[in-house]
């Protein structure tokens, strides 16, 4: 991962309408962190930080209480 090209973010966000129908296909499965996404999607996370962040934000997603404080955020699809 070391000489992995970073994309510019504006490069990203272009992809999340095509990322969207992806992430909300692995949450219909069952809720996943990002780590969990970005294995299966096989995409870098901090490129799926920003898709989950803007899925959110416009209420696609609904975060999920933490079990301990140092867990990762597991994300569902809302209203599912």
């Amino acid at each position: 991962m070391a000489n992995e090209r970073r994309r510019d973010p504006s490069e990203v966000m272009r992809d999340e309408m095509v990322m969207k129908g992806k992430i909300a296909s692995l949450l219909r499965e069952e809720p996943r962190t990002i780590p969990e996404i970005s294995e299966a999607l096989r995409c870098p996370a901090r490129e799926v930080t920003l898709w989950v962040m803007a899925l959110r934000r416009y209420g696609v997603l609904e975060v999920l209480p933490k079990a301990k404080a140092d867990d990762y955020y597991r994300y569902k699809l809302a209203n599912a």
